[in-house]
């Protein structure tokens, strides 16, 4: 989908959500944003540490405040989770997975943290990950630096955690752009997500 607006890309999602039933097929969306803090529903305004002119929006999902950026691949998730099978807690668990698994491919050993979602590689984080449920479905989705520029993190205390570092895969030596790394990712979301 190429580069995005969060703001138009958010009301999209908001707008297939609403608009949906259970006939309707489920989808993921492949993207990257314009520099953009989202502040999730649990977000805290003293988690943004100065103003460094990059807008910031309020929005509906989960968690805390993180940055979204070019070089960041984001995968929206507009789910039915039941029809899946899945509990939130297991969607969570399978899209950390995905990530993990992606990760694998390359040679990185990865984790996810059940007190602070999102995906790991040695204490940093590489992926963030929140999610708004309503009536059975799910949007928002997962946030995985791919090769962006890192500076705006220092602005924050990203996903609420003081001190948090985060990495990115250039960083860890894959040598893959982030249209190949989407091609990926939508492979392994699929497999875990049909298990």
């Amino acid at each position: 989908m190429g580069m995005k607006d969060y703001g138009e890309t958010w009301q999209a999602m908001k707008t297939f959500t609403m608009n949906r039933d259970t006939d309707t097929s489920d989808e993921i969306w492949l993207l990257q944003h314009f520099p953009v803090y989202t502040q999730g529903i649990a977000g805290k305004p003293e988690h943004l540490l100065y103003n460094n002119q990059i807008p910031v929006v309020n929005t509906d999902r989960g968690g805390q405040i993180t940055y979204h950026g070019p070089g960041q691949l984001i995968v929206y998730t507009l789910l039915e989770f039941r029809r899946l099978g899945l509990t939130v807690r297991g969607l969570v668990t399978q899209l950390e997975k995905a990530v993990i698994d992606l990760l694998a491919v390359y040679c990185i050993k990865a984790e996810s943290r059940r007190e602070a979602p999102g995906v790991y590689v040695n204490g940093a984080k590489i992926a963030s990950l929140g999610l708004k449920i309503k009536n059975g479905f799910c949007y928002h989705g997962i946030a995985l630096n791919v090769n962006m520029d890192m500076e705006p993190f220092a602005a924050i205390n990203p996903c609420g955690y003081k001190g948090l570092q985060m990495t990115q895969l250039v960083d860890l030596g894959v040598p893959d752009n982030i249209d190949v790394i989407s091609q990926r990712i939508a492979e392994k979301l699929i497999i875990r997500l049909s298990e």
